[in-house]
């Protein structure tokens, strides 16, 4: 799955941003309830969706920090 390729309004499932973060599920579901990364409760059970947009948001954010991270260590 790429993240390019999913629409505006499609939401992503747990399984779906686990592999295309490569973490596993219970550390997206840590971060949700952290507040590291948005997650949408949908249906009666409350699953979590996530959109694409708060997924590379994610990713520019820790992006950034690992770069500042290098320089700081020139």
């Amino acid at each position: 799955m790429d993240i390019n390729s999913a629409s505006g309004n499609t939401m992503l499932t747990v399984r779906e941003v686990s592999q295309l973060l490569h973490v596993h599920s219970n550390t997206l579901r840590r971060w949700s309830d952290q507040g590291v990364l948005k997650a949408y409760r949908i249906g009666p059970r409350g699953d979590r969706r996530f959109k694409p947009e708060d997924i590379a948001v994610l990713l520019l954010e820790q992006t950034r920090e690992a770069a500042a991270g290098s320089r700081s260590m020139r």
